[in-house]
């Protein structure tokens, strides 16, 4: 129906769990990738930057779309960490993968916890020359995860493992 680099739209002929037939139509997109970044100050590298479909500014961990040149979730991570901050990490902590929107698409999103950071240069796209990085505690991002101050699905949900699994403490 339409295919464009980031996404194809579906219409599948489709049958129901009760057997009988029908269409099924929704978005088939690559995998992504969120990396919450804590220093030894259990610190957190946050981004701050536009999002054009919700047209408001947003608080959002270091993420993006795992490219064909990636060799899978934790490369396209180191990748995304690296533009997106300038930060490289030499431990990394899969904290596991969350559907964004089931009924809609195939998305899924896997997180990561990076740690052991080196400063470096950033290299954003066009696109995100907005993007601003800020250092905050990891407490106040657990407060505005449970307050919604950070809506994207992959952030919350990295942060909430992070604490959880208590891995950041």
């Amino acid at each position: 129906m339409f295919a464009s680099d980031w996404l194809e739209v579906r219409r599948d002929d489709a049958v129901r769990p009760d057997g009988s037939h029908g269409v099924y139509d929704h978005v088939v997109a690559p995998g992504a990738v969120t990396v919450l970044a804590v220093d030894e100050e259990r610190r957190v590298a946050v981004t701050r930057q536009w999002i054009y479909v919700h047209a408001q500014a947003q608080w959002r961990l270091p993420a993006g779309r795992i490219d064909d040149g990636d060799d899978g979730p934790v490369a396209a991570a180191r990748r995304e960490l690296a533009e997106e901050t300038g930060l490289s990490a030499s431990d990394w902590t899969e904290l596991g993968t969350v559907h964004g929107a089931d009924s809609l698409t195939n998305h899924r999103d896997h997180a990561f916890l990076a740690t052991g950071l080196t400063a470096g240069s950033a290299r954003l796209e066009p696109g995100e020359a907005d993007l601003e990085l800020h250092w905050l505690p990891f407490a106040q991002l657990v407060a505005m995860v449970v307050a919604g101050e950070l809506p994207h699905a992959g952030s919350s949900f990295a942060v909430l493992m992070a604490q959880v699994r208590g891995l950041v403490e």
